[in-house]
């Protein structure tokens, strides 16, 4: 099952920044955030935030008003 942890990068390696127990040669997929985290977060949540808001089931609700 996938797991997210935060990690720094320090002199050329990734540093977790909690222990975890993984095996050697396992397969990482590594996301470089900007120094701005807050237009990364805003950018990433609008396709979620989307979904749920934009769907034709709760157009019931608007013709209720």
């Amino acid at each position: 099952m996938p797991k997210t942890v935060w990690a720094t990068f320090s002199q050329g390696k990734v540093e977790l920044s909690e222990p975890i127990s993984i095996p050697d040669g396992t397969r990482i997929l590594v996301t470089i955030l900007p120094d701005d985290e807050s237009e990364f977060w805003l950018k990433a949540s609008q396709t979620s935030l989307a979904a749920v808001w934009d769907n034709g089931e709760d157009d019931i609700y608007a013709q209720l008003h």
